[in-house]
């Protein structure tokens, strides 16, 4: 690394951060994970000092229902919400997408809220996690819901954003074809600095709620059960992360474990494993559940954690390297100082973690679990919360499929019935009427072409 990085590198970032208007904590978080950047830190978990981790399942744990009710009644909700969709082609929040009959991911998450305070009789104040590129588009789809917004707390807080360093020497990048992709947000481990920087955590103590349930807003399955809220407020610990089990789509994907040194546990991402590590990663029969970033915090416990270390949580690293125009393999190779908001399972002294089932953890990161969104896979009650009759389909759509817009125009007339279906492949540039239903297992290979209304695809 030459001069420019270790000495100018630090200093630019943090005039531009400041220039920017970025929280004073926030700066001094980058500033954190910037110093083990130069020191060479990768935040690599090697699987030598790791070994696996069992659970119990909430199946197995007995709740009252008026014990469940108390801890809803003590419990906010925050929901991440600074995604844009990218990969997907969309420029605005992923959570406007339509899901069903109108409804976009805003609508269901808000109708569970006020359906279960309703049930319930708690106040359940819902907040969320804006980006400032999705806050403006969030609040407008969100005011139809005058009765959404609970006194004295704010219905959204801002994540903070930080400068893409280059790669050949850590100073800002610079992108004058588009000044606004010299930034990034820092991770979802940034809630702990954004709730501390805006006081949220004062508000919700002072105002009496005791614990948080947080969850991204991609993932309708991840409801703030009561029966989770009374788990947790019964065991005393500080911090719980649900988990399911892993499947042979998660291979590649994040997992728990237990570190040797100190018998915490860990969430161990894909970008924190070794090359050489990736077999026992993918082992399904060591590793065997994964975060669904479904997590709850006692908020009392959070406070002290965050002033006992400054406001600085010292989650780990997660070295990201892009390119500074993603949709751009050419431009400029940029690192992007990441942390994971699950990670800071290893901070808190008796954190626990939670089996759950599939029906919490429906997130959608492409146009596959869109179709299978939109589909009849799932039924949506009158309380909001999606409800699989049977076992839920494996999708995979041909790349033409990938944006929105494009799998939009080959959808027009809505998406096949699937709940019969147990895989549903389609290779090829095909287009699909009306009433189309698929059985059992179904390929559509072809270099294009066009299903009819009423058709049923079998086997």
């Amino acid at each position: 690394m030459n001069d420019a990085g270790s000495g100018a590198g630090l200093g630019l970032a943090r005039e531009k951060m400041i220039a920017a208007g970025v929280e004073p904590l926030a700066v001094e978080v980058f500033a954190h994970y910037f110093r083990l950047l130069e020191l060479g830190e990768t935040g690599m978990i090697p699987e030598s000092t790791i070994d696996p981790l069992d659970m119990p399942s909430i199946d197995d744990v007995d709740v009252a229902p008026q014990d469940g009710a108390q801890a809803l009644r003590t419990t906010a909700v925050i929901k991440l919400n600074g995604g844009l969709g990218t990969s997907m082609g969309m420029e605005r929040a992923k959570s406007l997408l339509c899901v069903r009959r109108g409804l976009s991911f805003l609508d269901i998450i808000a109708r569970q809220v006020l359906h279960l305070r309703q049930e319930h009789e708690a106040p359940l104040p819902l907040i969320f996690m804006n980006s400032f590129r999705t806050s403006a588009d969030t609040l407008a789809a969100l005011a139809r819901y005058d009765d959404l917004a609970v006194d004295g707390l704010p219905l959204e807080f801002l994540q903070n954003k930080e400068p893409k360093l280059r790669v050949d020497d850590l100073t800002p990048v610079t992108w004058t074809k588009d000044p606004s992709l010299e930034w990034c947000p820092p991770g979802h481990g940034d809630i702990y600095t954004a709730m501390t920087a805006t006081g949220l955590i004062d508000k919700l103590l002072a105002a009496g709620y005791t614990q948080l349930f947080i969850s991204n807003s991609d993932n309708l399955g991840a409801v703030p059960d009561p029966k989770l809220a009374g788990w947790f407020a019964g065991s005393g610990s500080p911090f719980a992360i649900e988990a399911v089990r892993r499947t042979p789509s998660h291979r590649k994907g994040g997992h728990f474990a237990i570190r040797k040194s100190d018998g915490r546990i860990v969430l161990r991402e894909t970008a924190q494993t070794l090359e050489s590590d990736m077999e026992a990663l993918g082992d399904l029969s060591r590793h065997k559940f994964m975060s669904t970033n479904n997590i709850w915090i006692n908020l009392a416990a959070l406070q002290e954690v965050l002033a006992s270390r400054d406001g600085i949580l010292g989650l780990p690293l997660i070295r990201n390297v892009k390119t500074v125009d993603p949709s751009d393999p050419s431009s400029t190779p940029v690192v992007q100082i990441e942390s994971a908001m699950g990670a800071a399972i290893e901070i808190f002294a008796g954190a626990q973690t939670i089996e759950v089932g599939n029906e919490r953890y429906v997130p959608v990161k492409s146009t596959n679990d869109l179709l299978v969104l939109r589909s009849d896979v799932y039924d949506i009650g009158a309380d909001f919360v999606l409800d699989a009759p049977g076992a839920v389909p494996f999708v995979d759509l041909d790349g033409v499929y990938k944006l929105v817009g494009d799998f939009d125009k080959r959808f027009k007339s809505g998406a096949p019935s699937l709940r019969e279906a147990e895989s549903f492949v389609v290779d090829g540039d095909w287009t699909f009427g009306e009433n189309v239903k698929v059985v059992g297992a179904v390929k559509v290979s072809g270099e294009r072409g066009r299903v009819d209304s009423g058709t049923v695809l079998s086997d």
